[in-house]
């Protein structure tokens, strides 16, 4: 049985790791489809409906909702970045080949990636439950955003006393996972939001290198 929810956990970690790959083509987003298909303005209005017209739902936008969120959640360490925001793999594998090809993937999806992670000295005062209840409001806060929620929260066995929690949430072409993993030796939350229109771009080596 332990066996089973180590290999669930590991499961889980690579599906996150998966993730990192659903997104790019930064500043190609669609306009808002309501603006799109609504009816033409009056030519004696055009310049004010010029001024009024939807902004395209980009990276700017999606860091905004995030830090808003994790402002309302109370979250003061670390901050929401454009790209992977850290290194996913350690630092001895950036002179192998396949370290560096894996860190030059990382640079090219910067564009199209919005991440935040919290800190990894977290506060000693601080309980997984109080973490918990931290990504709880984030999320509350960006469904306020307009973000829906893509499939319902799952949550996993880690070990012998962890535990691995995993959200998903969409909005305008953007995909949003959230996690937490709660073990005696780690207490960690990541929120990341990737650009839908990446993925297929991507080649089978490109992915191999993100799940590995």
């Amino acid at each position: 049985m332990r066996t089973d929810t180590i290999n669930a956990g590991r499961t889980a970690a690579v599906a996150v790791g998966a993730i990192l790959a659903t997104g790019c083509g930064a500043g190609a987003e669609p306009a808002d489809p309501v603006a799109a298909t609504a009816p033409a303005a009056p030519a004696a209005s055009s310049s004010s409906s010029s001024s009024s017209a939807s902004v395209p739902f980009g990276q700017k936008a999606v860091r905004t909702d995030l830090r808003a969120a994790v402002a309302a959640a109370g979250l003061t360490g670390g901050k929401v970045v454009a790209g992977l925001g850290v290194p996913q793999r350690p630092q001895t594998r950036a002179d192998t080949g396949k370290g560096r090809k894996a860190a030059a993937l990382a640079t090219r999806l910067t564009p199209c990636v919005v991440s935040y992670r919290s800190p990894d000295a977290a506060d000693p005062a601080n309980t997984p439950a109080d973490a918990r209840r931290q990504l709880k409001i984030v999320l509350s806060g960006l469904v306020a955003r307009g973000w829906k929620e893509s499939t319902p929260p799952q949550e996993e066995p880690v070990g012998d006393n962890g535990t691995y929690f995993m959200a998903s949430y969409a909005k305008k072409g953007w995909h949003l996972y959230a996690r937490h993993v709660a073990a005696p030796s780690l207490d960690r939350m990541t929120v990341m939001a990737t650009e839908e229109t990446c993925f297929g771009r991507l080649t089978d080596e490109e992915r191999a290198l993100i799940e590995d």
